[in-house]
C-alpha cells in the first residue's frame, strides 16, 4: 500500500520515510500526523479484552478506511495497544500472531480456538464477543 492513499496529514514527511512513534511526551506530537495521531488515540480508548477492526477505527473517526488505518497503525502504532485494532475476519496479525495471542489471553479477549486442521493451529478473534463498538465513548466524540 502507498502512502499516497493515505490522508493528507497521514503521510510520512518525505525525508522521514519510516518514523517511529514513541509515545513520549508533547515534544514528539509535532512530528506525528493529525490523522495518525487520531487512529492512535482511538486504539488506546479499545477496552483491554475488546477490539475494533480497521475499518470499524475509520467508521468511528468518519475519515479514511480500513487500508489507511492499517498503514498508521504498521507505522506508528508501536507505542500503542496494537493488538486491539485487528482483522474483520479475526485473524491474527501475520508476523505478530505469538505476541498478540499472549495479550490477548493476558486481557481475557474472546478466542476461538482453531481445530487440529488450521495452519499453525492458532486460534481466531471471536469477533462477536470481543467487537467493541466504541459505545462508551461515542457521545464524547467529536
Amino acid at each position: 500500500m502507498s502512502e499516497e492513499s493515505l490522508p493528507d496529514d497521514a503521510r510520512p514527511a518525505q525525508d522521514d520515510a519510516r518514523p517511529e512513534y514513541t509515545g513520549a511526551g508533547p515534544e514528539h506530537a509535532a512530528e506525528l500526523p493529525e490523522y495518525a495521531e487520531r487512529v492512535l488515540e482511538v486504539s488506546e480508548l479499545i477496552p483491554p479484552g475488546r477490539v475494533m477492526t480497521y475499518g470499524d477505527v475509520a467508521e468511528w473517526l468518519e475519515e479514511g478506511g480500513p487500508r489507511q488505518v492499517g498503514r498508521v497503525m504498521a507505522l506508528y502504532g508501536g507505542a500503542v495497544p496494537w493488538w486491539r485494532v485487528v482483522r474483520s475476519d479475526g485473524v491474527l496479525l501475520p508476523g505478530h500472531e505469538l505476541r498478540a495471542l499472549e495479550q490477548y489471553r493476558a486481557e481475557g479477549t474472546p478466542l476461538k480456538e482453531a481445530s487440529r486442521a488450521a495452519e499453525g493451529h492458532l486460534p481466531r478473534l471471536d469477533m462477536k464477543r470481543a467487537r467493541w463498538d466504541g459505545g462508551e465513548r461515542a457521545q464524547g466524540h467529536t
